[in-house]
């Protein structure tokens, strides 16, 4: 049995989420699509020398907060692809309390030492309150690079720090080993919203974030760094809809450094990230190490299609090892 039926297992046998027809529909076409996050507190549990089953309940939180989080996102951002659209804003924000109530209680249902629990629980819950405050200041949008960051270090973070610390207790580690690899998910989960927020800016079609008006960190960069390109950029963000608009703006953020400061920002915790880990005492640090080339490939690849040379991409990446 794959891990994705054991936590959909899991879940549905707490009550009432059986019985909670929207609930058991959501939670297992969630679970069709293999969300490889509901896979880190087992690889963090495994990492530390426990058996995967044992982090079963951390996989369960982590699949209910994330459900949680995307239905709250898709009513904030207005998305076209939200549940809210199916189900009505009333029934979408009744689930989202409901999912995020339910990763607590699966907690609670762990087979841990009441002590591991109370810590794994406490875990959830603060990164459950944390990421509500980001997900009220992402509304707001950054205005510069200080909120951005802010912003990341409530919305994005937590919930990889959460997810890595219970499945590391769950798996037996110390409160100092599980404090290590919450560490190691605060800068991941830097790692894949920098990841996120280059690959959207630089998609085509134009991406949600310039439809919106938002301000991931290269489209941020371009709208307050002083460059040749700035006024023109801000112009273009109006007509971005026309494919030619968004063509000449992507090439501004080329030009005008953004691209390249978020690559360096990626390539900085890229080694951040790996220095914690060589730092670890972990029974298999292979489980973990292997989270972290899947994010920095496609950057290589985007590298690559924008004009930058394999020679460079190789000596930056480097550079970010020494």
């Amino acid at each position: 049995m794959d891990t994705y039926t054991l936590v959909v297992d899991f879940v549905l046998a707490l009550p009432p989420v059986r019985s909670w027809t929207g609930m058991s529909t959501l939670l297992e076409r969630a679970a069709h699509g293999k969300p490889h996050d509901w896979q880190l507190p087992l690889l963090a549990c495994e990492a530390v020398g426990g058996r995967p089953n044992q982090a079963i309940p951390a996989a369960a939180a982590v699949a209910c907060s994330q459900i949680s989080i995307i239905l709250v996102d898709d009513m904030l951002d207005a998305d076209a692809r939200g549940e809210y659209h199916q189900v009505g804003l009333p029934a979408a924000a009744n689930l989202a309390v409901a999912f995020q109530v339910a990763g607590l209680e699966a907690l609670a249902h762990s087979s841990a030492p009441s002590e591991t629990r109370l810590a794994a629980l406490q875990a959830v819950r603060q990164m459950a309150l944390t990421t509500a405050l980001g997900q009220h200041w992402d509304t707001q949008n950054p205005a510069d690079e200080a909120a951005y960051w802010r912003l990341v270090q409530t919305k994005s973070s937590p919930f990889f720090e959460a997810a890595l610390y219970a499945g590391a207790l769950l798996g037996g580690a110390s409160p100092e080993l599980a404090g290590q690899l919450k560490q190691f998910g605060h800068v991941y989960g830097q790692i894949i919203q920098i990841h996120d927020d280059l690959n959207d800016a630089m998609a085509t079609p134009a991406n949600a974030d310039w439809l919106a008006g938002r301000s991931p960190l290269p489209i941020l960069f371009a709208q307050v760094v002083d460059h040749p390109g700035r006024e023109r950029f801000l112009q273009l963000r109006q007509a971005i809809p026309r494919p030619e608009a968004l063509a000449e703006a992507q090439k501004i953020l080329i030009r005008c450094g953004a691209v390249s400061y978020c690559v360096d920002q990626l390539l900085r915790r890229y080694q951040a990230a790996q220095r914690l880990l060589a730092a670890m005492p972990l029974a298999a640090p292979g489980r973990l190490a292997g989270l972290l080339e899947p994010v920095i490939s496609p950057v290589q690849a985007l590298l690559t299609e924008i004009g930058v040379s394999q020679p460079v991409i190789l000596q930056l990446l480097e550079q970010n090892r020494q």
